[in-house]
């Protein structure tokens, strides 16, 4: 099956010189073409320009002969895009969006003036997901998760990485994971699974026990059904390690799964270095990282990820991702859909925090949340840009006067249709 979207006031995140991230001025660079058309055979972007090319073009010469009420009779679609921006949709690259109830109560004890580490001691947080998760089947953790993972499909998400770390026992991180692989199989946005065993040390272990929980039984019973992609420590003050991050990922390693780790998000914890060291995908977090973290970053290949969701919504500092483009590292901005410190999935709102409170360009924060999202799971390849051979994830916007206008109109449902593998998406 053919698609052609015609009318395309914007065209915006090409990608013809196969690059697989930006970095530092490469950034700020939205590569676009105005007055456009794009073509999909089979899910796949096979061919896309300007309206005034030449007139042999097989993509024009079929928007002219297809553009009739019959034309998906001839086996081609026709998409007017009515002037608006094709982009590339959302590559969300961390999120913890199965979970088993919302967390409103701690949203007032965090306006009455407890922080996340204070709330965590008394029992909530992680803890507090954990034993609202153990309450629930594997049937209802994936109905209740689903009405989010169509939420963020409406709003533009196309790619999106969930991880575990609610369960912190052997039979519910593999709940959780297998509700994971089941919204793989039954959502049409690209998924990719985390086990995040070592999210916190569940209650009544001692940290040690708990690490060789993780490590001895969590993992094996994981690899044995093939439920991650990923494996994933929260390296943090109050939380693991380094020395225990480093252990758990070298265990995850001998079964194959590459490291991403939340770190530096609480206080300088040693997350960057442990994440350099392991070649890991991404670090994450990092509203507490140091000039020396920056340093370490840019010898590696792992993407710095910033969250601003988070640091709105727990009051904290934002990541330095000015400071970090500036010192020519990649950065991606990803979600952190959480019922604790970020209970939003939505894209354009980190895309717009990302430019008001970190000082990125809109071009900087959309190729953050685009192409840099897509290379923070391993997918740059596929997802994440628009060039021929990728994978046809996309959305149409109303008409906008400019990119800006995007992130400028922070809550402006911008969005009119959503394009997964090709197919136009309702929900």
């Amino acid at each position: 099956m053919k698609l052609l979207v015609k009318n395309i006031g914007t065209l915006a995140g090409l990608n013809t010189e196969g690059l697989r991230r930006r970095c530092g001025a490469e950034m700020a660079v939205l590569p676009s073409i105005y007055d456009a058309w794009l073509e999909v055979t089979d899910g796949i972007i096979t061919g896309f320009g300007t309206r005034n090319e030449a007139p042999g073009s097989v993509c024009c010469d079929a928007i002219a002969a297809y553009a009739t009420d019959d034309s998906e009779a001839k086996g081609t679609v026709v998409v007017d895009a009515e002037g608006g921006t094709v982009m590339p949709s959302f590559c969300d690259s961390h999120t913890h969006l199965v979970y088993a109830a919302s967390r409103e109560q701690e949203f007032v004890d965090k306006i009455n003036g407890l922080s996340y580490a204070e709330i965590a001691r008394r029992g909530g947080g992680i803890l507090n997901s954990a034993d609202r998760l153990h309450a629930l089947s594997e049937q209802e953790l994936y109905e209740q998760s689903m009405p989010r993972v169509h939420e963020i499909i409406r709003k533009g998400t196309g790619a999106v990485e969930i991880k575990s770390g609610y369960g912190l026992s052997v039979e519910d991180e593999l709940k959780m994971l297998r509700v994971i692989r089941r919204i793989k199989e039954t959502a049409p946005l690209k998924v990719m699974s985390t086990f995040l065993g070592a999210h916190a040390v569940a209650r009544g272990m001692s940290q040690e026990n708990y690490v060789n929980l993780v490590i001895r039984e969590m993992l094996p019973a994981v690899a044995a059904e093939g439920l991650a992609d990923f494996i994933d420590v929260f390296c943090d003050e109050g939380f693991f390690t380094p020395e225990e991050t480093s252990q758990i990922l070298e265990a995850g390693a001998r079964y194959g799964l590459k490291a991403k780790i939340h770190g530096e998000e609480l206080a300088p914890s040693g997350g960057v270095e442990v994440a350099v060291k392991h070649n890991a995908l991404s670090v994450d977090h990092l509203e507490s990282m140091t000039d020396e973290d920056i340093e370490m970053l840019r010898s590696s290949e792992t993407m710095p990820t910033t969250l601003p969701g988070t640091s709105f919504f727990l009051n904290m500092p934002f990541a330095p991702a000015r400071k970090m483009i500036s010192a020519g590292l990649p950065v991606a901005i990803a979600s952190d859909y959480n019922p604790g410190s970020t209970p939003s999935g939505d894209m354009k709102f980190a895309v717009s925090l990302a430019c008001i409170k970190m000082r990125l360009q809109p071009e900087e924060a959309i190729n953050a949340a685009t192409i840099n999202g897509a290379a923070a799971m391993g997918l740059s390849d596929r997802f994440g840009s628009i060039a021929k051979g990728m994978v046809a994830n996309f959305f149409i916007t109303k008409p906008m006067p400019s990119i800006a206008f995007m992130p400028y109109a922070y809550t402006t449902p911008v969005i009119s249709r959503v394009f997964l593998a090709g197919k136009e998406v309702n929900i």
